[in-house]
């Protein structure tokens, strides 16, 4: 079937000239001369039925159309250079993904366990960049997404499928100099997790995005904490993991984004009690089939999530 596209050359002549707002300038980037820029957009123009630039005493200036094409033409154009870059240096075997993902998540979890997909798939090249709320895919260059939300936060996200990693299971830690002025410990003992009556005797570290988090752990523990949502608030997980390691407070964190501030001694377990967070860690793709590539990278995604614990040392 043929497709109702134009040719490839005159979308990269606009493509330069709608970044540049000028032909010239458009000339000069492509070593092409003026003219031959211009019959290439007119080609366009008359291709689309629409009226991408408006000419004017000085020069050119996009129309409202041409500069919502001009986006969507760069997009387009940026995601076949990679993709046949990809092909290039892979020879059709492997291949790189570009993931979006919610900061802490990725920089806490999924990084350290990359090496691990290095070894089990060393064809595979994973690109990272940040990206906290959904998004329509077709409006970027990403394959996938590692999205922390609700249930109904990804049932509302349009045109998507989505794989479960793993629920957000929070626990209270803080720094072992705070635990021990809420329990001191005997000579040579190790620090011993307190009820949960007496954190609410303790600084608390709050989470702008989870805002009512303590009062549903207070709740679910039974425990009446007036000042539950009292304390300083923090954007991201990370910053309440260095709040608490400098004994600001106690935070509700998911260990698995402190394995290495447990393991190191620099927080402890507050109170041996968790609780499972409305919010879960989610793969989220295009709602439809996926590539090799990408459906290689959800399986060991999936099974890093199921066998838990820290990852392997390097």
């Amino acid at each position: 079937m043929r497709r109702n596209i134009p040719s490839t050359q005159a979308l990269a002549c606009f493509e330069v000239a709608a970044r540049h707002e000028s032909y010239t300038r458009a000339a000069q980037e492509l070593s092409l001369t003026q003219s031959a820029v211009s019959r290439q957009i007119q080609a366009l123009e008359e291709f689309l039925g629409v009226q991408l630039f408006r000419r004017t005493r000085h020069g050119v200036v996009l129309t409202l159309a041409g500069a919502h094409y001009g986006r969507q033409v760069a997009r387009w154009l940026q995601g076949l250079e990679r993709d046949t870059l990809d092909v290039m240096a892979h020879q059709g075997e492997g291949g790189t993904i570009a993931l979006a993902a919610v900061p802490t998540f990725a920089t806490r979890w999924l990084i350290p366990r990359l090496p691990q997909l290095a070894q089990a798939h060393p064809d595979i090249v994973v690109h990272i960049d940040t990206q906290t709320r959904p998004f329509l895919f077709a409006d970027t260059t990403f394959d996938a997404a590692l999205y922390a939300g609700t249930p109904e936060q990804v049932s509302n996200w349009p045109g998507v499928q989505a794989q479960l990693l793993m629920h957000e299971d929070v626990v209270p830690v803080c720094s072992p100099r705070l635990l021990e002025s809420a329990a001191p410990r005997g000579r040579g003992r190790a620090h011993q997790p307190v009820a949960a009556e007496a954190l609410a005797e303790l600084p608390l570290l709050q989470q702008s995005t989870r805002p009512y988090g303590w009062r549903q752990w207070f709740d679910a523990m039974g425990v009446d904490a007036p000042h539950a949502l009292d304390g300083p608030r923090y954007e991201l997980f990370s910053m309440l993991a260095v709040a608490a390691t400098h004994g600001m407070g106690v935070a509700l964190i998911p260990p698995l984004l402190i394995e290495a501030e447990l393991a190191s001694g620099e927080l402890v377990v507050a109170c041996n009690r968790p609780l499972r967070g409305e919010r879960a860690y989610y793969l989220i793709s295009p709602a439809q089939a996926q590539p090799p590539v990408l459906a290689t990278f959800a399986r060991w995604l999936q099974h890093m999530a199921e066998a838990g614990g820290a990852p392997a040392a390097g």
